[in-house]
């Protein structure tokens, strides 16, 4: 990505074109679930780990919220996208096994879920490199995709993932759409599917809550939840683009939280036209199309 005194020629304001979804389809959906447990606390505090309570709220979600959304995707028979940090996968390996066993799709979310706000260069690398290590290690799995934790990138992002061998990253928020993101502005730059995601389409605002951590205090009806998330799903099938739901099992693994996405789920499948799939899959059908990429000059600041 570019400097902000380097020449800039690409228009940020240039949408993602129309996406043309597979076998005549009229709107696809994603289904991310984020795999945050213990380390999700661990990087805002490494003291947490010294509080059995938050603790045991974080493992809600490997150790029961993760086999209810297992048994959930198994009824529905559905293949979903699992962004899992390193350290979860080190210290849950069974689960992750359990995960890759059958057939969803396991991606990249970090070491400890560090957010990368103010690192350099390096230290986005060496956290990157440190979840692919893991992942590798414990289930043998080369993700090809990635979503930052809290959704903070860099500049130097695209160029970091496509170095490692990255097809998508789904961490922006610039369109409904899927679409291609060029690492730098120029000629023969590569560049990365780009699956963007949204804050009202993710758990963690309805439902995060543990005190002197994270949450804003309000946790919301697992009702108002999904009327919010059906709204946004109807115009998405009406408009032809991604529906792209954010899912945290230590939040909505929860049973009346679970039971509402079951209902969405539902509510997905009677909807004409709508394609399920994963991240990958996405991913590899945009690449197909040959959109042209577009690109984010890093904004000047006279």
């Amino acid at each position: 990505m570019p400097g902000p005194d380097e020449e800039q020629t690409h228009d940020v304001t240039q949408p993602a074109g129309p996406v043309a979804w597979p076998d005549g389809g009229r709107a696809a959906a994603f289904l991310g679930f984020d795999m945050d447990a213990e380390d999700v606390a661990l990087t805002v505090d490494p003291e947490s780990r010294n509080r059995l309570s938050a603790m045991s709220h974080q493992a809600y979600g490997p150790l029961t919220g993760m086999p209810r959304v297992l048994d959930l995707l198994t009824r529905h028979d559905l293949r979903a996208t699992f962004f899992c940090p390193g350290y979860t996968a080190e210290r849950y390996p069974d689960l992750l096994r359990r995960v890759r066993d059958e057939g969803h799709e396991i991606a990249h979310h970090g070491y400890l879920h560090e957010a990368i706000a103010g690192m350099t260069r390096q230290q986005e690398a060496d956290v990157l490199d440190r979840g692919l290590d893991a992942l590798e290690r414990v289930v043998g799995v080369r993700p090809v995709g990635y979503r930052a934790p809290m959704w903070e990138t860099t500049y130097a992002s695209a160029e970091l993932l496509l170095d490692r061998g990255f097809v998508y990253d789904s961490s922006l928020m610039d369109s409904d759409l899927p679409y291609e993101l060029a690492e730098r502005p120029g000629a023969g730059a590569r560049s990365i599917v780009e699956i963007p995601v949204a804050w009202a389409l993710d758990d963690w605002e309805q439902f995060a809550f543990v005190p002197d951590l994270f949450g804003p205090g309000v946790i919301e009806d697992p009702a108002k939840a999904l009327a919010l998330w059906t709204g946004e799903l109807t115009e998405a099938h009406r408009h032809g683009s991604c529906f792209t739901l954010t899912i945290h099992p230590f939040l909505s693994g929860r049973l009346g939280r679970l039971r509402a996405l079951e209902t969405l789920i539902e509510t997905m499948a009677g909807l004409s036209g709508l394609w399920f799939a994963t991240g990958r899959e996405i991913a590899e059908h945009v690449r197909s199309l040959a959109l042209t990429p577009r690109v984010f000059p890093q904004p000047e600041i006279r």
